[in-house]
């Protein structure tokens, strides 16, 4: 599997603080800014202290990317209330598939900064988000169409089944878990690598059933976030506000990183990658 999606930061070596790296996809030299990095030869952080680490180390740009990500899913929640207010499956299942298509590459923005932040790599977000974002748009718009559909077929049959429906009730909950747990890698795929959709959602089952005590975990932790948003409402509506999608996705994602790096080797071709790149520019 090709990494072609990701800038070619130095995930593998620790940086010097003050030194910040803002590449594309192909950097140089030039790319190198001044600005906050992270300890030379510190040890990386695991469990809770590592969640803690990213959010007071880059939060600015993942509230940011929440931000738009939140004006990215807005179409898709107004078209798909449209449906459900009509009580019609097909204008409902309609209209996610078109919201989709807007909330898809706004979501593979959101997942690309937080993996950014999971390698330890510096820069100026808005740079680095607006490049990935070129990037991953065209990729991202299938994958948040197909997603927005079935989680509006979900929806939509929770809502109409009898009440005492114990096997669809519980057929819809495995959906959702099903959804939510394949989703959380086809997106994260969609960040990293540069395939077609049929080998994103290939290798998204695969991973998810491959390492499926993390990719419980990631789903577990989604689960308990929306669970408590929806229990505590409406006093939960101001955290819902300052949470919202980056919260559980950068939870979801410290599950499922190790599987990732595993998979792609990503931490180690980021490094040659960016090594190669220094190495050719100094030659010149």
């Amino acid at each position: 599997m090709a990494l072609s999606r990701q800038n070619a930061c130095g995930a593998g070596k620790k940086r010097k603080r003050g030194t910040a790296v803002t590449m594309g996809l192909f950097p140089s030299a030039n790319d190198f800014k001044a600005g906050k990095g992270v300890e030379k030869d510190a040890p990386r952080k695991t469990g809770i202290g590592r969640f803690f680490e990213l959010v007071g180390r880059d939060m600015n740009g993942m509230f940011l990317a929440n931000l738009l990500t939140c004006i990215g899913f807005a179409p898709v929640i107004c078209l798909v209330y449209i449906g459900f207010l009509q009580n019609s499956l097909p204008v409902m299942l309609g209209s996610a598939a078109v919201g989709g298509l807007l909330a898809g590459p706004a979501l593979a923005g959101m997942y690309d900064t937080v993996l950014r932040a999971l390698r330890d790599e510096a820069g100026y977000w808005w740079v680095t988000y607006r490049r990935a974002w070129k990037r991953n748009a065209k990729a991202a718009l299938l994958p948040g169409a197909i997603c927005g559909l079935l989680l509006a077929m979900e929806i939509f049959t929770a809502f109409h089944t009898e009440t005492g429906s114990v096997a669809v009730m519980v057929a819809i909950f495995v959906a959702l878990i099903l959804l939510a747990g394949i989703a959380q890698y086809l997106y994260a795929q969609v960040a990293l690598v540069d395939l077609p959709f049929s080998s994103l959602l290939k290798n998204s089952l695969m991973l998810f059933l491959g390492y499926l005590p993390r990719s419980a975990l990631g789903i577990l932790w989604q689960g308990l976030y929306w669970a408590a948003i929806a229990l505590f409402w409406p006093l939960s509506g101001a955290v819902l506000i300052l949470t919202s999608l980056w919260f559980p996705c950068s939870l979801s994602l410290l599950a499922i990183y190790p599987a990732l790096n595993k998979s792609f080797d990503l931490e180690a071709k980021i490094k040659a990658m960016r090594d190669a790149q220094l190495d050719s520019h100094d030659e010149d």
